[in-house]
């Protein structure tokens, strides 16, 4: 497991951080996981309209960096300036379940993300791991004020389920960010000189953290390896020069990693949970800082820990069967077969995707994990000769390559299963480039019911759209004459669209029409043999059905009413309408009696209040 902390103080991401993530090292080449914290990432209003519609752009250039080392998001979680992101190897991914994310305000008293932790929690080979972002108060006197925030935060974050509710009832805890923990007592220019003359265990009894360590009952049991490298604040930007400015502020190590096993003699968890079999053992292989980089007054921080599990979970709750390589059509086959107990949902899905996929949902073409046949035989079935499910052939990417399938569960919001690398050998389109390919295709084209705004490039997670992610942040600006689409926890738990919950407004809904397409076919089916952003029917994620005479409403138990899975509540989207005539269609639908009937997700919440605040876009 290697874990980043770096406070990058606004600056825009560097052009590249392979060495900060030990990328180009043969010894370190093999890590598993990979923790990323970020504190002060620019969070002024414009900057977080433009993150709450796109992908911000350090998340983007550490996918970018770890896709083609084989590594995939796993979650990510964003307060104001505070960022989490969690990677791991994709054949990991089965095993990479109870995902759940929190974070905690301290700034300005509990009203303001500016401080606090964010957290993503996780079971690692069924044991409990959780990862602990935070940044504290600043300044040498506020040390009992870092004290106290993180007991807030240690108390404040809990989690769903039984397996481990607080953040100390997880088997192994890595907290890391920037701490702010200063050197007590010391003159700068002793500070100074002991760090040219390489004497820095003179400063170690100083320190405030090695301090706290030993006197303050919530840091007992978290570890940290030496301090062998200097202090990494405060830097003059784009120099490896400390403070010059007429403040000269005292160098310190701000930025730590430190971690905390469990106690065998905790007794049982949250829940009646005993703790983890055996022992576990963490071995920390690197702690350091990079000197190389100097966008940021702070230097990053990473380390390398060997975890050792006394036992693991082998099988996945879904293991997926396919051939070698397909070359015709009809061998896009799939044969899948769930574990006993595990909770499937009509919204699972299995997804294909390229080698060096960044996310879940940054598939080329999906499948619902059900037929209507197969729907009403799983009983029967499913512990025999399990269940399959095939590709289109529209749905097909052209030409070769090497492909991987995902069972991606809605109820987990996560990957339950995958497959090896495998062969697609298919004749590429005369037509052009393949409907299906997502290499090339950006969301130029609206359908013609809705407008939606998305990135032209990313198709990553939104952090404020992760499931189970109660933020705190405070909500952005309302603003005037648009209706603004509220984040899944605001439509209930589940992330997916809900059949019996889905109500939309009857009659003529204000739109931005575009040609139809394919007179004959229409509705979200018709335009869902392959993900809708990779279609050459129109680059829209959600489809109204059109008829000569206008809109017809579609009953939310029919195939039509189906979503793509990318926009189950992680690629955010706003729908673009008058607020006054969406208000009196409202009150002339409930005039007349109408039933409120929700066509696709993106349909204004017919029935529905406005987001609560606390929403995200």
């Amino acid at each position: 497991i290697t874990v980043v902390t770096w406070n990058v103080g606004t600056a825009m991401p560097p052009s590249d951080v392979t060495s900060l993530l030990h990328l180009n090292t043969g010894k370190t080449s093999d890590a598993d996981v990979i923790a990323i914290g970020l504190q002060e990432v620019n969070s002024k209003i414009n900057k977080r309209l433009k993150d709450a519609l796109f992908t911000d752009q350090w998340s983007e250039l550490f996918m970018d960096v770890l896709s083609p080392f084989h590594f995939v998001l796993v979650s990510t979680v964003r307060m104001q300036g505070v960022i989490l992101l969690v990677f791991a190897k994709y054949f990991h991914l089965p095993f990479l379940q109870d995902i759940q994310t929190d974070c905690t305000r301290t700034g300005l008293g509990g009203y303001w993300g500016n401080k606090g932790g964010v957290s993503v929690r996780l079971s690692i080979f069924g044991h409990m791991v959780c990862f602990l972002n935070c940044h504290l108060p600043a300044h040498l006197e506020k040390a009992e004020q870092r004290k106290e925030d993180f007991a807030t935060i240690l108390h404040m974050q809990q989690f769903e389920g039984h397996a481990a509710s607080g953040i100390l009832d997880h088997d192994l805890v890595f907290w890391f960010g920037d701490l702010n923990f200063r050197i007590e007592s010391l003159d700068i220019r002793f500070v100074k000189y002991a760090i040219e003359s390489n004497i820095l265990s003179q400063l170690w009894e100083k320190d405030q953290l090695n301090i706290a360590k030993s006197t303050w009952p919530v840091l007992s049991g978290f570890q940290e390896g030496p301090l062998n490298f200097p202090p990494t604040f405060k830097f003059d930007v784009g120099t490896n020069k400390y403070d010059s400015s007429a403040k000269k502020r005292k160098p310190a190590w701000t930025d730590r990693i430190l971690w905390k096993i469990k106690s065998p003699g905790a007794g049982l968890g949250a829940g009646g949970r005993q703790p983890s079999r055996g022992v576990l053992s963490v071995s920390q292989l690197c702690y350091c800082s990079h000197m190389e980089y100097t966008v940021s007054d702070h230097k990053p921080v990473a380390a390398i820990f060997a975890v050792q599990f006394a036992s693991k979970t082998d099988k996945p709750p879904v293991e997926i069967y396919v051939a070698d390589e397909w070359s015709r059509p009809e061998q896009a086959v799939v044969r899948y077969k769930m574990a006993a107990g595990f909770h499937r949902s009509s919204w699972d899905w299995i997804g294909l995707y390229r080698v060096g996929f960044r996310h879940p949902k940054d598939y080329v073409s999906y499948v619902w994990a059900r037929s209507e046949d197969g729907e009403r035989c799983l009983e029967k079935h499913l512990s025999v000769s399990g269940l399959q499910v095939l590709f289109s052939e529209e749905a097909l990417p052209k030409g070769k390559g090497e492909y991987i399938l995902g069972y991606y569960s809605n109820t987990c919001s996560s990957i339950a299963g995958m497959t090896e690398p495998f062969q697609i050998s298919l004749p590429s389109s005369e037509e052009g480039s393949s409907p299906t390919d997502s290499s090339g295709s950006s969301s130029e084209e609206e359908d013609d019911s809705t407008l939606v705004l998305l990135a032209p490039k990313s198709r990553s997670p939104s952090p404020g759209k992760m499931k189970r992610h109660r933020s705190r942040s405070p909500s952005l600006a309302k603003f005037q004459g648009l209706i603004l689409r509220p984040s899944s926890r605001d439509r209930g738990t589940s992330r997916s669209p809900s059949p019996q919950s889905h109500r939309g407004l009857p009659g003529d809904i204000p739109t931005i029409h575009l040609p139809q397409k394919e007179p004959g076919r229409c509705g979200a089916k018709a335009h869902d043999p392959g993900p809708a952003a990779d279609s050459h029917e129109g680059s829209s994620f959600y489809q109204t059905v059109q008829e000569q005479g206008g809109p017809r409403r579609v009953s939310a138990d029919s195939p039509l009413a189906r979503a793509d899975p990318r926009n189950l509540g992680l690629l955010p989207a706003l729908r673009l309408e008058m607020i006054d005539q969406a208000r009196g269609q409202r009150r002339e639908s409930a005039d007349r009696g109408y039933p409120c009937r929700r066509m696709s997700p993106t349909s204004p919440l017919g029935c529905s209040t406005s987001p609560k605040e606390g929403s995200s876009l």
